[in-house]
């Protein structure tokens, strides 16, 4: 069956693929730059989504401007995602796989949407009145969730060893790390 046509319906049927552990999905992007460049629509779709989880987070720390906060988190959100794009770049080629890199990108991007939701859903609970605890490990889970993810559409998507998919996924961490000190940082003045 071919894939859905619109970076939209390709993009989340891939998703959806690869979120249940069928590599097939990766299929579902041609490695071009025009679908790298279309993927990038997930970020779009995926900002409601993060702005819900950061103010259920808590949004800014006590003490920080609210406006200032969320002009650090947005800054921080579009650098994650372009960030990422670019730094994953030189390590895709040093792995061989520069070719499938635009596939990887669009695969990734779409993944991250996947795991937006999960995570809003596994939220929704402790709104509700779940248990702290309870709360807390659903939180885990989809942590867990989402770093599996991450790490099977990179295995997918660049066609790499679970050893290699890791290194994109600590880079991701890396990146996110540095990008919530930055955040801390502007937020405070």
């Amino acid at each position: 069956m071919p894939p859905p046509a619109g970076p939209l319906a390709r993009g989340l049927a891939g998703a959806l693929l690869l979120a249940r552990g069928r590599a097939e999905g990766a299929k579902a992007f041609a490695p071009s730059m025009e679908e790298a460049r279309a993927s990038f629509l997930a970020a779009a779709v995926c900002l409601p989504l993060f702005l819900l989880l950061r103010s259920l987070a808590g949004g800014a720390a006590p003490g920080a401007d609210p406006l200032r906060a969320l002009a650090a988190d947005l800054i921080a959100y579009a650098c994650s995602w372009a960030g990422f794009a670019l730094a994953s770049l030189p390590v895709a080629e040093a792995m061989g796989r520069r070719a499938l890199w635009p596939r990887f990108i669009a695969a990734w991007n779409w993944s991250n949407l996947v795991q937006y939701l999960v995570l809003a859903v596994l939220t929704l609970p402790a709104l509700l009145g779940l248990p702290r605890l309870m709360a807390e490990t659903l939180g885990l889970v989809g942590l867990a969730y989402a770093v599996w993810l991450q790490w099977f559409a990179t295995r997918a998507a660049l066609a790499v060893t679970g050893l290699q998919a890791a290194a994109f996924v600590a880079l991701d961490f890396a990146i996110a790390l540095f990008l919530s000190g930055l955040v801390l940082r502007l937020a405070a003045g």
